[in-house]
């Protein structure tokens, strides 16, 4: 009888996958394990644009997806009531990630000289995420929610308030020239927040149980991916410095009043709902705010790009009518989207709404057009805002925001009571015509005055050269009245040599 020969069984081969979380959890352990992550020598280049823009792109597109997406979800789960409660949630969310943000990140990124030091960055953003939490409790504790909303909203203010964490470490990595690890983070955390969110609630039909479940997913992922990607990726940073912190706190305190003022306006109507209509509002609002904001997106991936050519234009004063086409061009695009979304809308669009969402959006096509209008308006003051801050004359527009906010303070709230939804939407687009007139007016006039600083400097040297040229004509005639004066001393000396 032969013997069974003994055959080695093949190894299967990890997946690609597999080997790559391996490979990133053995390094965490290996960077714990020397009580240090700056200090470990960082695996992934830096410098490759194409990879950058790439993975940022797709970082803030699922990013931006994670809203709509997450209310479809609840709306066909567990129904319009709950969606439009989780909807409240997230806009108030959104608008306290702003506090956490603090508009550092462009400050950040553009201290190549590392004037403040990455410590200084993450001491700030430690403070200003509490105080977003903070804030968060304060309104909770205002509008007296139940245990349920309450803990709705807690889940989503952290889940936001990781979103604002992260940004200072993702932050890092585009100051370091590593922006794509920033986008893979982002795109991680995202979708993981959309996969968990959408199973938990599938599974428990439990909305509150579902906010805190994207809660702990963000906090666990920023703590596997983000943070030891930042610290492992980058150089160590020198020491904190509390003046240094404090002084970010004032550099960065007017771009976060101009982009926390410009949201909480563009929010009012959403507030002013809340304890006037029912819950549900908040959800048909929001879906029709979407296809809205798409505009700006749009307008933006216009512009931004655009936005180092019109500050060089800028600055050559030759050039100056190539940045006023430029500023056309871009509000023509915002008015011809803003046309075509809303033939898009009209044709193809409200269905699919209604198909998504699972409620018939047919009775608001007339408050869908009105939502697309607002939107392309929306799409104009953020391209306005950004030029006149090429000028660099963005702090002139704050009083403007603080006016458009005295009206979005009973303009909506009126509304509501007297029209309902129709009213609130109604009075979007009429706070931020308000504002788009102000912001237009105010761009018009800082160019008016620009012009005629021109044109004062032309005449000035005109007047000048009149003055050199005046000069110059006395001069020459002092130098031949001279010259006739010595030719008449030589001629009256030859003749007295004559004599």
């Amino acid at each position: 009888m032969n013997a069974k020969r003994n055959i080695p069984i093949k190894q299967r081969k990890p997946w690609f996958f597999q080997q790559l979380i391996n490979s990133w959890f053995n390094r965490l352990l290996g960077a714990a394990s020397d009580r240090s992550f700056s200090g470990q020598e960082a695996r992934y280049a830096s410098g490759s644009t194409k990879r950058d823009y790439v993975w940022n792109t797709a970082g803030l597109a699922v990013w931006g997806m994670v809203f709509p997406l997450l209310t479809i979800v609840v709306t066909q789960v567990v129904g319009v009531e709950q969606a439009g409660r989780f909807s409240l949630a997230f806009v108030v969310g959104l608008l306290l990630m702003f506090v956490a943000n603090y508009g550092v990140r462009t400050f950040q990124v553009s201290d190549l000289e590392e004037q403040h030091s990455f410590a200084d960055y993450q001491l700030n953003r430690f403070a200003t995420c509490l105080i977003m939490l903070a804030i968060g409790l304060l309104y909770c504790a205002i509008r007296g929610y139940s245990e349920e909303m309450f803990t709705v909203s807690m889940g989503v203010y952290v889940y936001k308030m990781v979103d604002g964490l992260a940004d200072v470490y993702e932050g890092r990595l585009q100051q370091v020239g590593k922006l794509y690890l920033a986008g893979i983070s982002l795109v991680l955390r995202s979708a993981l927040v959309v996969v968990i969110f959408s199973l938990c609630l599938l599974i428990t039909r439990n909305l509150a149980v579902s906010c805190v479940a994207i809660a702990f997913v963000a906090l666990v992922s920023f703590f596997l991916v983000t943070l030891p990607l930042a610290l492992l990726e980058s150089p160590k940073s020198r020491k904190a410095s509390l003046a240094c912190v404090k002084d970010l706190f004032v550099q960065c305190f007017p771009l976060f009043l101009a982009l926390f003022m410009f949201n909480l306006i563009d929010s009012m109507p959403k507030f002013a709902m809340e304890g006037v209509l029912s819950y549900d509002n908040q959800l048909y609002f929001n879906a029709m705010y979407f296809p809205a904001q798409a505009i700006l997106l749009a307008v933006q991936f216009i512009y931004r790009p655009q936005l180092v050519r019109m500050a060089s234009l800028w600055a050559d004063r030759k050039n100056r009518r190539k940045f006023d086409l430029m500023i056309l061009i871009v509000i023509a695009s915002a008015l011809v989207l803003t046309a075509v979304m809303i033939l898009v809308m009209g044709w193809i669009g409200i269905p699919i709404l209604s198909f998504l969402y699972g409620v018939d959006f047919e009775e608001f096509r007339g408050l869908v057009t009105i939502m697309l209008i607002a939107g392309g308006v929306t799409a104009a003051i953020d391209f306005l805002y950004q030029a006149i801050t090429v000028l660099r004359k963005q702090r002139a527009v704050m009083k403007l925001y603080f006016i458009t906010f005295a009206f979005s303070l009973f303009i909506p709230a009126l509304l509501a009571q007297y029209a309902d939804l129709a009213g609130v939407v109604l009075s979007y687009l009429i706070i931020m015509s308000i504002l788009f007139v102000l912001l237009l007016s105010e761009y018009l006039s800082i160019r008016w005055g620009f012009s005629r600083e021109k044109a004062s400097e032309a005449t000035d040297r005109l007047t000048r050269w009149r003055a050199e040229r005046s000069r110059l004509e006395q001069k020459r005639r002092r130098q031949d009245h001279m010259q006739d004066a010595q030719r008449r001393r030589d001629a009256d000396s030859d003749d007295d040599d004559d004599a």
